[in-house]
């Protein structure tokens, strides 16, 4: 039977984010898996247009994706995500799986979707995924003294999935990450929240990370951009010293294993959710 991996991720028009954060981890897998076919699809129409447009490089969709594989004859299809959590764009893989393992398009024996970063927390005998990834940011953290802290960026949104990054702060001071704060783009916990921590904390320096695949748009100018609405701005005018770490989570070797891992837990089924049409 025909089996192939298919590695969604949201997709980047920067070109050496998409070597170092997403081929790095592609390259991983296919490493891993020599028996199947390794695929890649974008889940941001945006990313995939402007990348056409501009370079000429075509990138399927999850849909296009899938389709292809279907008229090629694959049977056995797992689809591993690089998305950090559960929240839209995870669930439009979701609803094209559950369309081709229950609609009209059963054109597969077996597909089977991975989960994303963070999606168990450690209940009922499953994986503490936000434990995993605390681990591996650790490789990163640089060594800081008492009034110094490292604050992540995550992307956040309206999406109920986007409670992960206040469930990740919480996990970390579990973990003993103190000085450790996590804010979001465009959710809860904002920077605001983060600032008046580490003010009460007598922070006086601050590393800023990106708590996302790859160090894109929002990193360069939400992050580290020099408008007064960046968060570099705000730390600066609230008297911080900041440093920046412009690289995304992608290019973190203990990263790109745990997505490995969850891919390995997806064809083992012992944590995959498993939507097999038998």
């Amino acid at each position: 039977m025909k089996k192939a991996i298919l590695v969604v991720s949201f997709g980047t028009t920067y070109q050496d984010g998409l070597k170092s954060n997403i081929e790095s981890i592609e390259k991983k897998i296919s490493n891993t898996f020599p028996d199947y076919e390794v695929r890649r699809a974008f889940t941001s129409r945006i990313v995939i247009k402007r990348l056409a447009a501009r370079d000429g490089i075509q990138i399927d969709t999850e849909i296009e994706a899938l389709q292809k594989l279907a008229d090629e004859g694959y049977k056995e299809i797992y689809i591993q995500p690089l998305h950090v959590v559960s929240g839209e764009e995870y669930d439009k893989i979701k609803r094209i799986v559950v369309q081709y393992a229950h609609g009209k398009e059963k054109a597969f024996e077996k597909i089977v979707l991975g989960r994303p970063l963070l999606y168990y927390i450690g209940q009922e005998e499953r994986p503490d995924d936000y434990l995993a990834a605390i681990k591996a940011l650790k490789e990163q953290l640089p060594k800081a003294g008492s009034q110094e802290a490292v604050v992540f960026m995550g992307h956040g949104g309206v999406h109920p999935a986007n409670t992960a990054y206040a469930a990740l702060q919480m996990k970390m001071e579990e973990a003993g990450l103190e000085n450790v704060f996590v804010y979001t783009v465009e959710g809860f916990p904002g920077i605001e929240s983060v600032i008046r921590k580490l003010t009460k904390r007598g922070i006086k320096k601050v590393t800023l990370m990106p708590f996302m695949l790859v160090a894109g748009d929002h990193v360069k100018h939400d992050m580290a951009g020099d408008d007064e609405e960046s968060a570099k701005s705000q730390l600066l005018a609230a008297g911080f010293a900041v440093n920046i770490y412009l690289h995304g989570l992608g290019e973190n070797t203990r990263v790109q294993e745990l997505y490995v891992q969850h891919l390995k837990d997806a064809i083992t089924k012992e944590t995959g959710h498993g939507m097999s049409k038998h």
